[in-house]
Order: C-alpha cells, then structure tokens, then sequence
C-alpha cells in the first residue's frame, strides 16, 4: 500500500510521515529531500539554481540514496545541509524545473515499487502515486507554520525574525501553487487535515486510523 501526504511546509508533514510509517511499520519517503540533496549539490558545485539545462542534468545523473535516517547525494551525507536557509530557497527553485521533477518522480516510483510505504511531499498524491490507496493533504495558519519553521531553526541556533520567515514561506507557497508542473494542490480524492490546531500524536493517530481502515477493507 502506498500512502501519500502532501502540503506546504510547516504543517508537520515530515514528522507526521514518519510517526506515522512507524506505527504502520510502513517505510518512510522524504521527497522533499530528494529536492533539497540535488538543491545542495547546486550549492556545493555552484551551479545556479536557475540554470535550468544544468540542473536538470544534476538531477538526472545524482544517486540519491537514505540510510538511517540520512540522506546521501552521490554517497556524500548532505544531511546536515538540507535544512539550511539557503537550500531552502534553491530547493523551492529547482522544483519548478521539469527534468528535475522527472527524474525524481521517476526515482520515487521505484523506491516505492511493490511496497508498504508513506510517501510524503508537495505532489504525491497528485502527481508521483495518482492511484495511492490513501491520500492525504495537510493545511494549517501561516502564521503557525511559520512559528514552527522559526522554531526549528532556533532548535539549531539559528535565529530569524517571524516576519521574514513569513514573507519566505509565503513567496515560496506562491511559486508551488502557481508553477505549471505539478503545482501544490490537493489531489481530488484526498483527505484535508488542518493542523493549525493540533499536536503531532493527534494528526497521526488520526491519520492511522483512516490507513488501518483501508487495510482491513482491502
């Protein structure tokens, strides 16, 4: 069974994800890092975001592979730079590069070949895995996930002002929602769970359910 969680950041998709692949005893896909390790290769080998042809051909040739909770481009740990301010903003660049989104769709697709797993993202349940049993699309307030990103970067001893960390968050929303390929919408038969107002252990309790209710009618 594949299920599918999309969303824009902030909404605790990649901790819901894999709260929620441990319960099921499901395997967990992070493809939001799948962007973010080829946004860091760009970085690492200065390649610009919006060099279009370039990038594209990274994508198509780079290995990426997760190993314990880490991720490695071409056998290099990139984990501890996916998360920074920088590949953040290259990540949401790149994603609106169609030989990027293929090739990684394309890798995605075979990671999740014939298996039980949680595929988590901004196009899966609309674009990567249409026919997934189980379909999920997080939301919450702004102004709530971008305390959360806030948050997680103080947790790294980082400190950024809440008003730029919304004005980022909301560019970045704009560019997925509006890019042509694969925009960030919900798919038509997926399940929207706002999370403005509730703790992780409730959105995956949740979630588990709705999952353990498909498997038993299966």
């Amino acid at each position: 069974m594949i299920v599918t969680i999309d969303g824009p950041a902030g909404t605790g998709k990649s901790t819901t994800a894999r709260q929620l692949a441990n319960r099921l005893g499901f395997e967990y896909l992070d493809t939001g890092a799948m962007y973010r390790a080829v946004a860091a290769e760009c970085l690492r080998r200065s390649i610009d975001p919006m060099d279009t042809a370039s990038v594209g051909q990274l994508a198509q040739s780079l290995t990426i592979t997760f190993d314990e909770g880490r991720t490695f481009a071409a056998g290099r740990d990139v984990t501890g730079e996916l998360r920074t301010a920088e590949t953040t903003q290259a990540a949401s660049l790149i994603a609106q590069n169609p030989d990027v989104r293929s090739a990684l769709i394309d890798a995605q697709r075979r990671i999740a070949d014939e298996r039980h797993i949680v595929c988590e993202g901004r196009d899966q349940g609309t674009v990567a895995f249409p026919h997934a049993a189980c379909k999920f699309f997080l939301t919450a307030d702004p102004e709530v996930r971008a305390l959360r990103r806030q948050q997680e970067l103080a947790s790294q001893g980082t400190d950024v002002p809440l008003a730029k960390l919304l004005a980022e968050q909301t560019a970045r929303d704009q560019r997925d929602e509006n890019r042509e390929i694969a925009p960030l919408i919900p798919a038509p038969d997926a399940q929207i769970i706002d999370t403005t107002a509730s703790d992780i252990e409730e959105v995956v309790t949740r979630l588990e359910a709705i999952v353990r209710s498909k498997l038993e009618s299966a």
